[in-house]
Parts: structure tokens; sequence; C-alpha cells
């Protein structure tokens, strides 16, 4: 694989660009590998990433039914933030949002990673009560946030109205070191160094079937046919019960559809992430000078990947409050994404019934920021056969144990 580097851009400059070769290979399938992975979204991607570069394997298929990375991982808000408050959830995001620091380095490839700080508004004193408790809680884990008064944030964010007469704002969780990343450039960057290792990145390859003998995996039927594995690996977002219930088991979750906006690209106005909660709102402002908005999920179970107006209404009317100066705004263009909702509103990264096959999933509003993470907890476990300590807390057997990872306040916004 050729190096990205600035010489290299000159070098190609003078050659009208003619030198460069594909990202990632599409290689005809093999019968066997020894793990498949279906699902080439950021998730998948890592997986298999961390397979090989932790574990040293890399007889591995990514199955994808459509395009890599065209499922919820080009349809986020692309925020990255750790302040969760419950110890196994901290740690796992707190993994991923330091990986993400160093990972255009690591993967040799721009992921355009801006640690420009997220702040979380407290607009009810009981959010202020909750979130000086989060604070004091990551203080104790080892995670970096601290809460701020009402004048840091109006510092932190000019363009914001404390005083809104229905929720002024009282405070905020504030991460310095969160940010954001672009998306599309995570999954590229992780399926060129797959592809560079001897992966195979197989798209338009849709399961249709699971293969297993004596309840051990066996393999997946695709349509283009069969393909034999030793290990199979789900990471397929808001298609995980589907995909479950080919291998004869089911998840305790539900799909919904998650929306977002973003306006007409206007000059700089905001250099850091706002959520506000209470009125399921968040916003940033890209590269590109678009301000990007999200909103909250559906309350009904769907598969849909596009928006609902009733939704943008209810986002746009309470963030306009907040930011008065988004009334003049134009939208651009809006778009959903299918996420898979756990009843305790933490991921599932597990063992599955189905001997040899392990499942990654659940990540409900928080699936982004999560993407570094999460792949290296589950390669661990596909490479050992057992969950590490990353992993182990988000088994399974939680939910028949009574053991949840409650983060239902911290996910309370589509984020």
């Amino acid at each position: 694989m050729k190096r990205y580097s600035s010489f290299a851009i000159v070098r190609e400059a003078f050659r009208n660009h003619s030198g460069w070769k594909k990202a990632w290979e599409s290689p005809i399938p093999k019968r066997k590998y020894d793990v498949v992975i279906v699902g080439a979204g950021g998730h998948g991607l890592a997986t298999a990433y961390y397979l090989g570069k932790n574990h040293g394997i890399t007889n591995v298929a990514v199955l994808e039914k459509g395009w890599l990375g065209g499922g919820n991982t080009g349809r986020n808000t692309t925020i990255i933030r750790s302040n969760y408050l419950q110890d196994p959830s901290a740690a796992i995001y707190e993994k991923s949002r330091s990986l993400y620091e160093n990972l255009s380095q690591d993967l040799n490839y721009n992921l355009m990673f801006s640690p420009r700080g997220v702040m979380m508004l407290a607009q009810t004193e009981h959010e202020v009560r909750g979130y000086k408790r989060t604070a004091m809680a990551n203080a104790l884990q080892g995670v970096s946030t601290e809460y701020i008064n009402p004048e840091k944030v109006k510092d932190l964010c000019p363009i914001i109205n404390l005083s809104g007469p229905r929720y002024p704002v009282l405070g905020a969780l504030w991460q310095a070191r969160g940010g954001t990343a672009r998306h599309d450039a995570v999954a590229w960057g992780y399926a060129r160094k797959c592809s560079d290792m001897g992966m195979h990145i197989l798209q338009q390859k849709e399961v249709t079937s699971i293969i297993s003998k004596n309840g051990k995996i066996g393999g997946v039927t695709t349509t283009d046919g069969d393909i034999l594995c030793d290990k199979l690996c789900i990471v397929v977002a808001g298609h995980s019960g589907a995909l479950a219930e080919m291998g004869g088991f089911r998840l305790p979750l539900e799909s919904v559809a998650l929306q977002a906006l973003v306006s007409e690209p206007i000059k700089p106005v905001m250099d850091v992430v706002v959520m506000a909660n209470t009125v399921h709102g968040y916003m940033s402002q890209s590269d590109k000078g678009e301000m990007v908005i999200g909103g909250g999920a559906d309350g009904y179970n769907n598969y849909t990947q596009r928006g609902s107006f009733h939704h943008i209404e209810e986002t746009v009317r309470s963030l306009v409050e907040t930011f008065p100066m988004i009334s003049r705004l134009k939208m651009l263009r809006q778009w959903g994404g299918i996420v898979d909702m756990t009843g305790d509103r933490s991921p599932i990264i597990s063992k599955t019934p189905l001997e040899n096959c392990f499942i990654n999933c659940g990540w409900g509003t928080g699936g982004f920021k999560a993407i570094p993470g999460s792949g290296w907890a589950t390669a661990e476990m596909v490479a050992t056969g057992e969950a590490g300590p990353l992993a182990s807390p988000f088994s399974l057997n939680r939910f028949k144990e009574g053991r949840f990872i409650d983060e239902s306040v911290a996910a309370g916004v589509a984020h």
C-alpha cells in the first residue's frame, strides 16, 4: 500500500495524479475464512482491523449488503465523547476517544478528528444535579470533565441564548477533549488498512441465512452463494434482530429511526459541540460551514432511513430558543439512520447461544463515538473466544441476571 504523505501529494501533482491506487481491493471471495464479519460499517471494519493488528488474524472477510459505510456510519452527526455515568460505559467510550486522538496517524488516513470540546447543557435543576454527579463519577473513572457555569458556557459558545423563557441555561457538563471526526473517513481509513493486511471487503453481499450444525457456526449464505467460516461476528446495527433470528436466537432490542439535518453553509460561528437533552437537540458546525443538527428517535419501531417533518420541526423549534440565529437559516438536507436500542441504552458485545458466533449491537444513538473502542473489545472477544475487561460487562447474560448498565440519561438525546 502506498503511504499517504505531503511528499506523495506533491509527486502526484506533477504526474497528473495518475499514480494513486484504489484505497481497497474488490477481491473474489474465498470458499472459507477464519472469521467472517457481517457489516462493513465502522464497528465491523474496526473489529477486522484490530483482529489483524492486535491478534494477527488476517484471513477475514467483511460482508456488506450495500456499500461500505452506507449505513449508520455515514448517517450520524460525528460527535465523540466519553462523559458517561456508569463505569463500564466510561471505560469503553474513553478507550475509544483516546484511540481517536491518534487514529489518523495509526491508519495513515486523515480522519479530520477535531477535539473542539463537547458541552451538555443543564436546562433544569434536575440536570444540574445529574451533571454534577456525572462530573464526580468521571473524576473517579479518570475521564476529564468538569461542570461549568453559564458564564463559561457563553464564553465557549457566544451565539447561545442563556435566558430562554422555557429552557434557561443553568450550566453544562464540559469535556474539552471531546469533539468530532469525519464519519466517512473513519470507514474508509479502516477499510484501506484491512485491505492492505489481506482481508477481503465484499460489498453487495447480503447475508440471507446462517449455516450451522449441531449448535455451531459453519458459515453464511449470501446472495452470491455460501461462504464458510470458523467464527462469525454480526455487526449490523439496526438489522441485528433480523440476523439473530437467522441464527436461531433473539435479542432484547428494538430498531427505530434516528434523524438529523444540516443547514445551508455559513461563516464560522460555533467551534464547540453543544447538546441539549431537555429539548432533544444538539448542534455543531461542520468544516464546510453547515450547522449539523440532530434530534430524537422515532417513537415507534421502523427501518426507514429518511427523516420525518414532525421530528425536524420539534427539534428546530426547541433549538431556535437556545440559538436564535438559526431561525434565519434554510435547511439543506435531512436524513435518518436505523439504530438498535436496548432497554438500558447500553450496547451488547457478547457470545451468542450459537457456538463461535459473536455479536456487537445495541449502540443506539451513540455508535459513532464508540467505533475504535468497540472494535478493539470485539476483536479481543472473537480472537480469544472470551470477552475481555472492556466487553464483559456488556454480555447478553446481563439481561437475564438483572445487571443493567443504565445509561438512559447519558443517551437520552440522539447523538
